[in-house]
């Protein structure tokens, strides 16, 4: 997957968060992804993250730490 379309689906996500108190939406948004993403996925994630985030809204960097991050791939 292109990291311009995780980053659009990472914010996507923060989008509908934002609505709840800021706590709410930064729970929500890790507990969405730690849920419903691959490991693939947030392993590109985390990449995005690791190269300084760009693209990425505040709340998805909030959420970050609570996002879990997978095993490298082999």
């Amino acid at each position: 997957m292109s990291a311009e379309k995780l980053i659009r689906m990472a914010n996507q996500i923060a989008t509908f968060m934002e609505s709840k108190p800021h706590a709410e939406g930064v729970a929500g948004l890790a507990n969405h992804i730690n849920d419903f993403w691959e490991p693939r996925m947030r392993r590109q994630l985390f990449a995005i993250l690791d190269a300084g985030g760009d693209g990425l809204k505040p709340l998805v960097l909030d959420a970050a730490p609570q996002i879990r991050r997978p095993a490298e791939a082999a």
